[in-house]
Parts: structure tokens; sequence; C-alpha cells
């Protein structure tokens, strides 16, 4: 049981990384603000080191990435895209993020709790990614 909760949980810290990965240089070239478009390219370095950790692992159970669901990538590309034709801003950018953050957040903390026989290797690079998402939504506080 172990072993299946670790590649679950791999599964979906993986994919979670590729659906904020993929939010985040959905927006990039929209960001005006010079330093909260650091922010996402430094942020995009720490969140491609993590999926990296993360397809590591997997490989070591010799499992391969679970890609994003694609319902839920259409639902994310339709909502960023009606917000930016409302208004183009940094606020709007920083409006998206935060809400990829949030259910980032909410969803890993779900995983946890659903796979609690999960290696601890996997549960430490989980919680290291929540991490990362808290610490980008405290980033773009002063963007709101």
């Amino acid at each position: 049981m172990a072993d299946t909760d670790t590649v679950k949980l791999l599964r979906e810290c993986n994919s979670g990384i590729q659906m904020a990965v993929y939010s985040i240089e959905e927006i990039l070239d929209d960001v005006k603000d010079e330093k909260f478009k650091q922010i996402l390219k430094d942020t995009l370095n720490v969140h491609n080191s993590l999926g990296t950790q993360t397809h590591e692992l997997l490989s070591a159970h010799d499992e391969e990435t679970k890609e994003p669901n694609p319902i839920a990538k259409g639902m994310s590309w339709m909502k960023t895209n009606a917000k930016m034709m409302m208004e183009a801003s940094d606020n709007t950018c920083a409006d998206l993020i935060t809400d990829g953050c949030n259910m980032g957040i909410k969803t890993l903390y779900r995983y946890l709790n659903e796979y609690k026989a999960a290696d601890e290797k996997s549960k430490k690079l989980t919680e290291d990614i929540i991490r990362e998402e808290e610490h980008l939504r405290q980033e773009l506080r002063c963007y709101l």
C-alpha cells in the first residue's frame, strides 16, 4: 500500500506542478511590472526543479508522470482568457495566479491526507511544493 500511495501522491504532485507551470507561462507575457515578471520567472525555475524531483522519484518506482486533467486545463485557459479580456492588468494576473496557488495548496493537503501511507520523502516533497505555493501567494499580495 505504501508504494501505491507514494506513486499516487507523486503523480498528483507532478500533475499539479505541470498545471502551475502552464498557468504561469500563460500569463507571463501579459505582466507589465518587471519585479512581478521576475517573481514569476523565479517561481517557474523552482516549479521546474520540483517537477524534476517528482519525476525522478516516480522513475525510481518505475512509474510515469501524470498529465493534468484536460478539462481542468481547458477551464483554466478559459478563465484566464475571459478575465484578461475584461481587464488585462497585473492585478488580474496576480489574482489568477493567487487563485491557482490556493487551489494547489488545498488540493495537495487533500492528497497528503488521502495518501497517508506514502513514503516520507514524497510527503516532504509535497510539503515543499505547498510551501512554494504559499510563498508565491504571499509575494503576489502587493499586486492584488
